[in-house]
């Protein structure tokens, strides 16, 4: 069917649906949308909530929403969850299969009633809504009032950002202008269904980008209370952030609660054994990511490799653009590649100091522009103090750590890892561990460099205090052990999960003792970190097994 024909076809009343009647009834119409895993599970997920439901004290009236096939079974599992504990549930979709990339209207709806068909066994415990009526009624570009505006447009330049991996949003292309539209649908027909709906809470993943962003920003803006929710690299654990969005990593509660307190002697053997794993290329229990492509060689070996003299060291340490935890995070330039570019300039025009930037590896897996071509953009050549680590680069990031005299980091948490080993480290943009006690937080490009300027000059008597080091180990153990939840369902590993952790454990009493008080908050309890202490140290085994 031709693209013109799907367009005008779209248009009709009852065209898809005796389409989807006759041909396409029960499947997707793309492998890009999907929803096997949930059709297989949920039936009997629903069944399980029928026969352990609780009684909620009072219940919640809580809305979930989500968009993109993944999202909404995840979201729906977590409204089910929900549903369990006693709360009164809405799920609505938007069933978008891509973000960056046209749809006709017949395919948009043509998955809609796949949603529907898939999610139809849940309506026996909560209500399930699809918003495509309501972000199609008004046409692509819908009358909304200034403050909607203001919050597509914001959300739109992340799309933008994300998607392209770029700090810099050409307000013309054609991403942008697509990501207008859809936010402007989405904001419209999120904020008229929860005006209607006037729940307790609205439930939603991520908050920042995409629809989810349109939808935090409109609930704020009609005061209803959120919880937005992400998944990190480790098994069995969600991060959540009540009215934020969680990928600010706003840990200031936690910190403020639990940061006076001194390092446990089995929180600091945690954190040692992750490190280790780190440094030598290894998964460490729980934790999925393998950090290092290459185990430590010493920092000898790098020196020796870099030609490096006894000038002292800086070590930058780059993010990947346009990762979702750079959004938004500019505090002293506009943009990393701004402060990337300047801090560079200093060096040249301070040979008696040394300078290496690793370039973040992780670039290797994306499409952005790379922090190697704006440093070659702006300086075609470089001088003898200056070193720069490409991406493919084999050398680990620790044999840098263990020969630099200090670091300077945009966001990324090789700043904390560096303040952890005693390293003065100045930090230029908007990131969780900054203003915790253990790192310098310039406001100001001049300040900045009146920072490098006494470090450079005085590293050894730059270098932190044992108070501090301890601070920042602390810290370390509270960000990777405990700002993150038990919950039974990882995104990464969903179908596995479900099937070792189906809906009749969570909502069984054994299942209440490890998941419950993590339902809890999704449904607005208040998340006293206080309270909770140091959670995890209580059931943290020490030597966990590395996976292959």
């Amino acid at each position: 069917m031709s693209d013109q024909l799907k367009d005008l076809l779209g248009k009709l009343p009852l065209t898809v649906e005796a389409y989807w009647a006759l041909r396409g009834k029960n499947k997707p119409w793309s492998a890009h949308y999907e929803l096997e895993s949930l059709n297989q599970v949920l039936p009997g997920a629903v069944e399980d909530v029928l026969k352990h439901q609780r009684k909620a004290e009072p219940p919640k009236k809580i809305c979930v929403f989500a968009t993109l096939h993944y999202w909404i079974e995840q979201a729906m599992l977590v409204a089910l969850g929900l549903a369990g504990q006693g709360h009164v549930v809405n799920f609505a979709w938007l069933p978008y299969a891509e973000w960056d990339q046209e749809i006709s209207l017949f395919d948009l709806r043509r998955q809609d009633l796949y949603t529907k068909s898939v999610l139809k066994p849940a309506s026996e415990v909560m209500r399930v809504d699809s918003l495509l009526k309501r972000s199609q009624a008004s046409g692509s570009k819908p009358a909304i009032t200034p403050d909607l505006q203001k919050i597509v447009e914001q959300v739109s330049d992340y799309d933008t950002q994300y998607t392209l991996q770029v700090e810099e949003t050409d307000f013309s292309s054609q991403l942008y202008q697509l990501r207008l539209e859809r936010n402007a649908q989405a904001a419209q027909a999120i904020f008229d269904w929860l005006k209607a709906e006037k729940p307790d809470l609205l439930v939603i993943p991520n908050g920042t980008i995409l629809e989810m962003g349109v939808a935090y920003q409109a609930a704020r803006l009609l005061d209803i209370e959120t919880v937005t929710f992400e998944f990190a690299d480790q098994q069995e654990r969600i991060w959540l952030a009540q009215n934020d969005e969680i990928m600010q990593h706003n840990t200031d509660d936690l910190w403020n609660s639990l940061g006076s307190q001194p390092l446990p002697e089995k929180a600091r053997q945690a954190l040692m054994g992750l490190f280790a794993a780190r440094k030598n290329a290894h998964i460490w229990g729980a934790f999925a990511r393998q950090w290092q492509q290459n185990p430590v060689r010493g920092g000898a070996s790098v020196r020796e490799s870099l030609k490096l003299d006894e000038r002292p060291l800086a070590l930058v340490a780059t993010n990947v653009l346009g990762d979702s935890l750079t959004l938004g995070r500019q505090r002293i330039t506009e943009t990393m590649a701004e402060m990337i570019v300047k801090t560079v300039g200093y060096f040249i025009r301070h040979p008696e100091l040394q300078l290496v930037m690793r370039v973040h590896p992780g670039e290797l897996k994306t499409h952005g522009t790379s922090m190697v071509d704006v440093i070659n953009q702006a300086y075609p050549q470089l001088p003898e103090n200056i070193h720069i680590i490409t991406p493919e680069d084999k050398t680990n990031t620790y044999d840098l750590m263990e020969i630099a005299d200090f670091g300077l980091v945009y966001t990324t948490t090789v700043g904390m890892e560096m303040a952890m080993s005693g390293l003065p480290v100045i930090v230029t943009g908007k990131t969780h561990y900054a203003g915790k006690g253990f790192t310098l937080d310039p406001q100001t490009w001049q300040e900045y460099e009146e920072m490098l300027d006494q470090v450079s000059q005085n590293p050894v008597s730059s270098r932190l205090t044992k108070e501090q080091v301890e601070k920042a180990w602390l810290y370390a153990y509270l960000f990777f052990f405990e700002f993150s939840l038990p919950f039974p369902w990882h995104i990464l590993w969903l179908h596995d999960d479900f099937t070792n952790r189906p809906m009749s454990y969570v909502l069984s009493e054994e299942g209440l003792r490890e998941y419950g008080k993590t339902f809890a908050y999704l449904a607005g309890e208040t998340l006293s970190w206080a309270d909770r202490g140091l959670a995890r140290l209580e059931t943290l085994t020490i030597q966990e097994d590395s996976r292959p």
